[in-house]
């Protein structure tokens, strides 16, 4: 029987958690900002001051740098219950979480720059690859290029983007052509956002302009290897089971809290709606109509079939590294199609509310109308595309999962002057759980002088057959936890 330490347990009431009390006490309060948001395109200030207050922006922060270390159940439900009063809030303030935890990925000297000045530094920009091209010089690189989606872009004091690295004017590439990206973090004040750039039907507050830097110095310690597709987790060094995570407990399920929330939120415009409206040419309010009563019964069942099924999968994860266990790549693969399947459950329901709701829902203003333009904005985000299905299909048939399957080799991005490399494996790109250990190599100078990455057969690090294979990351002095 697994057994789990107390204090590693997930919260028995996640709805009792001050965080969350905090979101549920503050939907109304978001919802009298929908103007402004949706007008500005950007969360008001004084939501985001109130959003301080309650510790939103530190949801996922490690408590030694003064966060709530959140665990992935309450951070969702936080973001589901802001999402209800409005989808732009809820969508900033997960991706503003997801951003946080990359940059936990970072040397401990970026870390500590990035978060000088409070655990709750909201970060903003582009998670996926590509967008920018970089040029080695002393002590780091010189930047430009152009991010899309550039989330929460006004509120933010950071910005993440992905790019290639330049050698000669072509960019780096493994030795078997593939391309290699890396991460960095700009302030602020170093982007320029592109207006007119986010003119869109839904979640226009989301702010999620383009955005750029030109020739923009970046040092290293704000770098770090772009890792896994859109990403893997590369912030296990820090203590706690939150951290130990495989990537697909947050990502995925972040947007799908999302959708579930605006969901939520459509379902209750409805019987608000059906308990005032009566339909032209009726005697009778559109509640007493018997297709509606079981379009909301429908609806709401659902909903949270999706919802709970998401949940329970992300708690399996949770359960199996707190009892020091490693989470399998059947584990892994049920959790991102379990999130997929929550957003297209969300989807499902919209679309009743939607069809009942009659003339009302189209007319722009309607509260119907809002909840379906910001639902089918966040269902067309690649984190809840329907490609992850097959992916946990083939797991489940025994095939090759496809992209981010694992390999017989351990991908090296970077190295210390005398060979020694912190490797981080678990399972494939996009789909990892990853532990870390130190693993000695031997290179040959000719490998020490390049400036390639590359691909080495998993023989040359030792690693246990068994091992699935991942990154490779550096680590500087006295980052390893």
């Amino acid at each position: 029987m697994r057994r789990i330490a107390e204090e590693k347990l997930l919260p028995a009431d996640i709805d009792a958690q001050p965080p969350v009390q905090a979101a549920a006490a503050l939907r109304l309060v978001v919802r009298s900002y929908r103007e402004e948001i949706e007008r500005e395109q950007r969360l008001p200030k004084a939501l985001v001051e109130r959003f301080h207050a309650a510790g939103f922006y530190s949801l996922v922060i490690p408590r030694e740098l003064g966060g709530l270390q959140a665990d992935p159940l309450t951070y969702l439900r936080v973001v589901e219950l802001l999402s209800e009063g409005a989808g732009s809030v809820g969508w900033n303030l997960a991706n503003n979480s997801i951003g946080q935890l990359i940059t936990l990925g970072l040397p401990d000297e970026g870390v500590q720059e990035i978060y000088a000045h409070g655990a709750d530094t909201v970060i903003a920009g582009t998670a996926v690859q590509g967008g920018g091209e970089a040029v080695p010089v002393a002590g780091g690189y010189r930047v430009s290029g152009r991010w899309r989606f550039g989330s929460g872009c006004q509120e933010s004091s950071w910005m993440l983007g992905s790019f290639q690295i330049l050698d000669g004017g072509q960019p780096r590439r493994n030795p078997d052509g593939t391309s290699v990206y890396w991460r960095g973090v700009f302030p602020r004040s170093e982007a320029q956002v592109v207006e007119g750039s986010w003119d869109v039907s839904g979640l226009r507050g989301t702010g999620s302009f383009d955005w750029t830097v030109d020739d923009v110095f970046l040092p290293e310690r704000r770098t770090m290897v772009h890792a896994g597709v859109p990403l893997d987790n590369q912030w296990n060094r820090w203590p706690g089971v939150s951290y130990g995570l495989p990537a697909q407990a947050w990502v995925g399920p972040h947007h799908s809290a999302v959708i579930t929330g605006i969901a939520k939120a459509g379902i209750d415009a409805l019987i608000e709606l059906a308990g005032e409206k009566t339909p032209r040419g009726r005697t009778g309010r559109l509640c007493e109509n018997p297709q509606v009563q079981d379009a909301v019964g429908r609806a709401d069942a659902i909903l949270n079939a999706g919802r709970v099924y998401c949940s329970a999968m992300i708690a399996e994860l949770w359960n199996t590294v707190a009892a020091g266990e490693d989470t399998t790549l059947e584990q892994r693969a049920r959790c991102r199609p379990a999130a997929v399947h929550a957003a297209d459950s969300a989807r499902e329901a919209m679309d009743l509310m939607y069809r009942h709701g009659g003339s009302t829902s189209f007319q722009r203003e309607s509260r119907l109308a809002e909840c379906w333009r910001d639902l089918h904005v966040v269902g067309q985000a690649v984190t809840l595309a329907p490609e992850w299905y097959p992916t946990g299909g083939r797991v489940y048939l025994k095939m090759d999962p496809g992209r981010g399957c694992a390999s017989d080799s351990v991908r090296i991005v970077t190295q210390h002057a005398h060979g020694t490399l912190r490797l981080v494996w678990g399972t494939p790109p996009g789909a990892s759980h990853a532990d870390t250990s130190s693993v000695a190599m031997s290179f040959s100078s000719s490998e020490l002088a390049s400036s390639n990455l590359g691909v080495y057969p998993r023989r040359r690090t030792g690693i246990a057959a068994g091992c699935a294979p991942a990154v490779a990351t550096r680590r500087g002095a006295g980052a390893a936890r």
